[in-house]
């Protein structure tokens, strides 16, 4: 067979259901083997929107999602994409076609060195210099994406490879067994829980990988410890657990800031420090910290780990919850009711711009709790993160590694497909909207309806919020839009526009219950960032 067909064969014993990606010259082979492939091959309109529907795919599955790119330009917008998924730990595998071999040597139209640029972004970067490597190369490339912590993987495919004839198999699809937490490690958390004050919990995105959010609520209940989760970790446990204490990572003094300056054990349960840094949550440096991973910890100075217990997460919360005795402190719990009474403000508020926090009570009400809500990356994501209240995991999805605006769109793509059960939908400021926005046109083609809720200010409003934090005054962020409304029914969407704030919520409904893409564009008022800055800053902690 040729080398490409033996390639695909690879993808399918890897389980690979979809590629998105954009055909080019240098990946002609490829393509052609697909044709006689189950795999479907997801045509997109922009390479970075393909590498972020792969980077979803690949969240919700905990399968490395694939993306396919040409060499040069198409590799180059691969980049971005590739990047997020990597630092947010979401497994992808990422190819891209290449020039011959026979002139990778010098300087020749569109090439670049691409396994070379990928390596600083992804666990693993490759190049296929023989056929007979194929599978070898395949089988790495999902292994290391998919082992903890996952990540993104790139393999460079030249065309003459391609073309060349092989014999081979692929090989033996296998994923290393997760390790068991050693004992004394397990007895010596167990023991400075025991002994512990006022304990909390940060729990990260790693609880969600290794889906041992049933264990942590289940840990959190029995031992009395309040849990802070992080942005990507929502709804690792019930925010109707009475444990719950929401959203740790504003990055700002907030109520849940107030719980780790009062607790004097901090258990850091699947935490990821690049989605909030230790110096944000532990400037003394002075508590004692319990690391509870599959992976041992990160160095860091603000991150002085006393006991790592390092193996199955769910092996270990279950172990040390057998040996623990329950925390007597009750320190906590006013943070939680300071936070619903944030979430219940202004439901009843129907002015237009529609204040942050009625949009999300409405999205909250129109959506079933088994929804996918993806969040785009802007002063939306910090509202949404703090305020949208979740039940269960991976139902509000937010970059907050790379943080990349522009994954929204093509992300709530990739959710569908993962998901096709469950409504998704993808919340958006109206520049991160506009930044793939050209991917609505592949959600109607592939038919997975979605619904686009843009926060309109016209402005870069996060980088408004800081400046204005900062400087008092703010500097090159506004911009004009086009009328959404309109340009959702160019592509043959459905669009909205709210006028009046008691439309939203029926609205929503409407567009949920629609099987087609619906855009809603959303007025929004911003002035409520600098107010919750202020009442924030001017916060006497209630616990």
């Amino acid at each position: 067979m040729k080398a490409a067909e033996l390639f695909i064969r690879c993808l399918e014993n890897e389980g690979v259901e979809y590629i998105f990606g954009i055909p080019g010259e240098e990946n002609l082979d490829v393509m052609d083997a697909l044709l006689d492939s189950p795999i479907k091959f997801i045509t997109t309109r922009h390479e970075q929107g393909a590498a972020f529907m792969a980077d979803v795919y690949g969240r919700l599955t905990g399968k490395a999602g694939v993306c396919l790119a040409t060499l040069g330009p198409g590799a180059t917008n691969l980049v971005t994409g590739v990047a997020d998924a990597n630092m947010d730990h979401a497994p992808v595998v990422a190819i891209a076609g290449q020039a011959s071999t026979h002139r990778l040597h010098k300087e020749s139209h569109q090439v670049l060195d691409l396994e070379l640029m990928f390596q600083p972004i992804t666990k693993y970067s490759s190049r296929i210099l023989t056929p007979n490597v194929i599978n070898e190369v395949v089988r790495k490339a999902f292994k290391v994406a998919q082992t903890e912590k996952t990540g993104a993987c790139f393999i460079e495919f030249p065309e003459n490879i391609a073309e060349m004839d092989v014999d081979d198999e692929p090989l033996v699809v296998k994923q290393p067994s997760i390790p068991e937490p050693p004992r004394e490690k397990v007895e010596q958390a167990a023991k400075i829980i025991s002994d512990a004050k006022n304990p909390i919990i940060l729990a990260g995105n790693g609880v969600v990988r290794n889906k041992a959010w049933q264990q942590l609520a289940d840990f959190a209940e029995r031992l009395r410890i309040p849990v802070a989760n992080t942005f990507m970790a929502k709804g690792v446990i019930p925010f109707k657990h009475p444990m719950a204490l929401g959203s740790a990572g504003l990055q700002a003094n907030d109520y849940i800031s107030c719980g780790f300056s009062k607790a004097d054990v901090i258990i850091c349960i699947g935490y990821d420090l690049v989605e909030y840094h230790p110096y944000l949550w532990h400037p003394s440096k002075d508590r004692t910290i319990i690391h509870i991973d599959q992976s041992p910890a990160e160095v860091d100075a603000y991150y002085p780990v006393n006991v790592g217990v390092v193996g199955d997460i769910k092996h270990s919360l279950l172990r040390i919850m057998k040996v623990a005795s329950p925390s007597t402190g009750n320190a906590m719990r006013g943070l939680r009711q300071a936070l619903i009474e944030d979430m219940n403000q202004h439901k009843g508020e129907d002015s237009v711009p529609m204040k942050p926090q009625k949009i999300i009570w409405d999205l909250r009400t129109a959506m079933e709790m088994e929804d996918i809500a993806i969040s785009d990356v802007g002063a939306h994501k910090m509202w949404m993160s703090r305020m949208f209240r979740c039940e269960l995991p991976n139902t509000c999805l937010i970059s907050n590694g790379f943080a990349s605006m522009g994954i929204a769109v093509p992300g709530a793509i990739g959710a569908k497909l993962a998901s096709p059960d469950r409504k998704v939908v993808a919340v958006t400021g109206d520049a991160g909207f506009l930044m793939n926005s050209q991917e609505i046109e592949t959600a109607l083609r592939i038919k997975t309806p979605m619904v686009i809720l843009i926060w309109n200010d016209s402005a870069y409003g996060l980088i408004e919020w800081k400046q204005m934090s900062q400087f008092g005054r703010k500097s090159s962020i506004d911009f004009n839009n086009p009328d959404f409304v309109m340009y959702a029914e160019s592509f043959g969407a459905r669009g909205y526009r709210i006028e009046r704030g008691e439309d939203l919520l029926p609205i929503l409904k409407r567009a949920l219950a629609d099987n087609t893409v619906s855009v809603i564009d959303c007025p929004v008022d911003y002035s409520e960032n600098m107010k919750l800055t202020g009442k924030l800053g001017e916060m006497v902690c209630p616990i």
